[in-house]
């Protein structure tokens, strides 16, 4: 058997196959987009599609393992999702945290929820915690919750569908579900209230081998039956993997894509729940300082679906403009969630121009969010941000004094393969020093855009 470690890379806005070598270089790598199904007469909510991604990952396995020997399977998935299992499937398809048919519950939801000093998980909108989504299917759709048999978050609903094995994790359950307890260790008191105890299994460790695969997936994709399932992690927590295995002293992941996540490895800062401000849980089981915005989202929302790179040049004219983006372009999370946002100057024209207004966007909000949570040491940047060096590049100027540093793109999955090597030496990951853009007058715009914050949107 070879010694390749493949990563189903379960991100909102796409899926992901990627296999990695002991030393971390990625050998293949396919991708498609991820979706949602509508609610229908059966499941009258806004459901993920897992029977797409599932195809997709056979049929990914399959291609690529003709060609790269794969030794073990690993997991790095998306917070928010879960699954309601019975012993051979689906009892009800995972709820799309997007869906905001919740009004009917929420009162009731609330008055079992747990204390924010519980739970470190704020009350977010929509489905975003998933408790909530638990409580609605319970509710919507009775027989189908009888049915189940547990519940396994999204990263460990993957890893048993490819061993059999069932696992409760503490990266994926301490990931603003209401349902888990940072600072103990061990399911909050909304499970023993709501009577759901029975539905969490025993918990695992995110490296831990849950076993082989099993006899259905390796006849589906050719691969040994040998290979190994790893028990897996939430995405944002799988990218703090190489810098704990790095790092000693405190520091800080900027973790990219739908949503900036804003993790302070050793942090002490204050939160405040809010302005989305809560506590991730690490692989260690270690409650880490979080501040969170939808800042791959509102980035879409002012530079639009297909944006252009932005470049110093158009920065630098956004700047001298005096343009601002000010919050928010999404209802969905982030300090400023309940406000409506809006441009304050001219529409930007050109399609570089709004990618400039927009990557400006997302770097203020990130400094912000950093200076709130009072995030120590380096500034790690990992993810899709780093596709073009605009965001760092700003995010460096705004950060004066700060080392910002650029992770290698394949932050999420490259923690998750190191889980299937847990215990052996590692390289440090190759982090690039972010350059600060030298933007005329930018001090002073970003003065304005944070004077600007006490105001809301024009009428």
């Amino acid at each position: 058997m070879g010694h390749g470690v493949a990563v189903f890379d379960v991100g909102k806005t796409n899926v992901k196959l990627i296999v990695f070598d002991r030393e971390g270089n990625v050998l293949a790598e396919r991708s498609q987009p991820n979706g949602s199904l509508p609610p229908d007469a059966r499941w009258p909510y806004l459901r993920l599609d897992t029977e797409r991604a599932w195809a997709f990952l056979l049929a990914a396995l399959k291609d690529i393992g003709r060609a790269v020997p794969i030794a073990a399977l690993s997991i790095s998935a998306h917070g928010a999702a879960g699954a309601l299992v019975t012993e051979d499937g689906l009892a009800a398809p995972p709820v799309d945290y997007e869906f905001d048919g919740f009004d009917g519950i929420d009162a009731d939801y609330d008055a079992i929820r747990p204390s924010f000093e519980e739970c470190l998980s704020p009350r977010l909108p929509r489905g975003l915690n998933l408790g909530r989504q638990i409580f609605f299917v319970e509710r919507a759709c009775p027989r189908a919750f009888a049915s189940a048999r547990a519940f396994l978050a999204y990263p460990q609903y993957w890893s048993w569908r490819l061993s059999g094995v069932m696992a409760t994790e503490a990266t994926a359950l301490g990931a603003h579900t209401d349902l888990w307890r940072p600072n103990e260790g061990r399911l909050s008191s909304l499970v023993e209230r709501a009577g759901w105890s029975g539905l969490f299994p025993p918990p695992r460790k995110a490296w831990e081998t849950l076993g082989p695969l099993t006899a259905e997936v390796a006849a589906a994709t050719g691969l040994p039956a040998g290979v190994r399932v790893i028990c897996g992690a939430h995405d944002s927590n799988a990218s703090l993997v190489p810098h704990l295995a790095a790092r000693t002293d405190p520091f800080t992941v900027v973790s990219t894509g739908t949503w900036v996540i804003i993790m302070a490895v050793g942090g002490t800062g204050k939160l405040d729940p809010r302005a989305d401000m809560l506590a991730n849980v690490d692989v260690l089981g270690r409650p880490a300082p979080t501040a969170r915005l939808m800042g791959g989202r509102e980035f879409a929302a002012i530079a639009g679906e297909r944006p252009a790179e932005a470049r110093e040049p158009d920065v630098a004219a956004i700047v001298a403009a005096g343009i601002l983006a000010m919050p928010s372009f999404s209802d969905q999370g982030g300090p400023f969630a309940g406000r409506k946002g809006w441009i304050e100057g001219a529409e930007p024209a050109t399609p570089a121009a709004r990618a400039a207004l927009a990557t400006l966007y997302c770097a203020l909000m990130t400094a912000h969010a950093l200076e709130r949570l009072d995030a120590p040491g380096d500034i790690i940047v990992e993810g899709g941000f780093n596709r073009t060096p605009a965001f760092s590049g700003l995010l460096a100027a705004l950060t004066p004094g700060r080392t910002v540093l650029v992770a290698p793109a394949s932050g999420a999955a490259e923690g998750a393969a190191m889980l299937a090597l847990w215990g052996e030496p590692h390289a440090p990951p190759k982090c690039a020093r972010a350059t600060p853009w030298d933007v005329p007058g930018l001090a002073g715009y970003a003065e304005r855009w944070r004077r600007g914050l006490s105001r809301s949107a024009p009428a």
